[in-house]
């Protein structure tokens, strides 16, 4: 089985369960008591707050700990809007928002506030400059999140946190699906984030409120966490996570590279390979591990249960409503094709076999899906049309793509389109050479696919 749903969770990573069981022995304490365990609870707390503190980039009195991801944030944005009250009750959200960050400003507004809807591209992704015109007087807080959860766009965090400090307003971001990739760029005021989702135990969370930002820890609350969290700390599961948060971070550039090539692999194949099917989110700036795409004349829930029956554990319809797969708020605001969704995201150590075995079994599972519902039969594919072709040269390097493109190029029409796949670096030069040497039409590349059009 083929797990592909790294975005909702991870498994416990290895050296998280190394750090979980030793604190079991010394962190169970009260961190607070100045008797000897209560010391030694407290060394291990403090020493797990600066190895995220240093992860997150900000100073470890800025970091608190929560129960949860989601715990996190409607904290956050609580506080903020508490302490910032004189300043405004204007909430200001992209369209594309986590649900626990919507939930929140659904609180919010009914409790009186008002909050205002950042529309969002295509692509999913919020322009810096329709957030700046959204900063009204009267905004007390921003929130956006660094990447989306369902599309894997990453989000402008730096220029619009930019903007928001222009305007005096403070800056939520949620860092859950980013983190373990890397820290968050620009001049943020608060972010919140979920061990879960980097292979830490579920049950922790992260907020940071850097110093300076206005603050008020929803009621009620006490001494523990700077009182932004109340309750006894979970020493073990907080140890782990910081752990594995470090753990992930060593490794993530080199994982990073390796997952990204096999998603734009993903992301070229599936259109060729399944008909009336559209890959959405951002091609280029985007979360390296994770590509969602939609097709035609498929209930996503069938097709889940399909894949899962094939070996392929995959999210579909919205991420954020637990078993009812409803449309997705991402993909409507995106104005993107919501039908047979499917997220695939992949963990650190996904082997490229599993990834092919995905793109053999995809398309006759789709076509079985389709034939059960009586679904007409498919329009040809963009580039796939009768006289064009495809030419699959991933994981070959130069000159391979530049030569199988030349052997394919005649036995198209005039007019025909060559799309020739490949994730060699060399060839985002090589074939727009070619085409310009033998008078050939370079159309463009999108992932791994580059199209060529036959002149006459």
């Amino acid at each position: 089985m083929s797990y592909f749903d790294a975005a909702s969770g991870l498994p416990l990573h290895p050296v998280a369960r190394e750090a979980l069981l030793a604190a079991l022995d010394d962190g169970w304490a009260d961190p607070a008591r100045l008797h000897r365990e209560g010391r030694r609870a407290r060394v291990l707390l403090d020493a797990a707050r600066e190895t995220a503190a240093e992860a997150v980039g900000c100073r470890p009195d800025e970091l608190t700990f929560t129960p949860s991801g989601t715990r996190a944030l409607h904290t956050g944005v609580a506080g903020a809007l508490a302490g910032r009250r004189r300043a405004g009750s204007r909430l200001v959200v992209s369209a594309v928002e986590h649900s626990a960050v919507l939930h929140a400003a659904a609180a919010h507004t009914a409790a009186g506030g008002t909050a205002t809807e950042v529309p969002v591209d295509r692509t999913g992704r919020a322009g810096p400059e329709e957030y700046a015109r959204a900063l009204s007087p009267d905004t007390a807080l921003a929130c956006l999140q660094s990447a989306n959860h369902e599309v894997g766009t990453e989000q402008p965090v730096g220029d619009v946190a930019r903007a928001c400090r222009e305007a005096g307003v403070p800056l939520l971001v949620d860092a859950a699906q980013s983190l373990p990739w890397g820290p968050v760029d620009g001049p943020w005021a608060l972010l919140a984030a979920s061990a879960h989702k980097w292979g830490g135990p579920p049950g922790v969370g992260l907020l940071a409120v850097r110093k300076g930002t206005r603050f008020a820890p929803p009621a009620p609350s006490d001494e523990r966490e700077s009182g932004r969290s109340p309750g006894f700390e979970n020493i073990p599961a907080i140890v782990a996570a910081a752990a594995s948060l470090r753990a992930v971070r060593e490794r993530a550039a080199a994982e990073a590279a390796r997952l990204r090539a096999l998603v734009d692999r993903i992301r070229a194949r599936v259109p060729a390979l399944v008909p009336d099917a559209e890959v959405v989110g951002d091609p280029v700036r985007r979360l390296p591990h994770l590509v969602t795409f939609s097709c035609l004349y498929v209930d996503g829930e069938a097709l889940l249960h399909a894949l899962d029956r094939a070996g392929f554990s995959v999210s579909s319809g919205s991420s954020c409503t637990s078993g009812t797969l409803t449309p997705s708020h991402v993909l409507k605001a995106m104005g993107v094709l919501s039908e047979g969704n499917v997220r695939v995201s992949l963990p650190p150590g996904t082997a490229d076999a599993e990834v092919e075995r995905f793109l053999e079994v995809l398309p006759e599972t789709v076509a079985a899906v389709r034939a059960e519902l009586g679904a007409p039969a498919p329009a040809e594919p963009p580039g796939t049309a009768p006289g064009d072709r495809t030419v699959d040269t991933l994981g070959r390097l130069c000159p391979v793509p530049v030569i199988e493109l030349a052997k394919v190029i005649g036995e198209v029409p005039p007019g025909g389109v060559v799309t020739v796949l490949s994730d060699d670096e060399a060839a985002r030069l090589d074939i727009p050479a070619w085409c310009e040497m033998r008078g050939q039409e370079y159309l463009g590349v999108e992932g791994t696919a580059h199209r060529v059009r036959r002149r006459a």
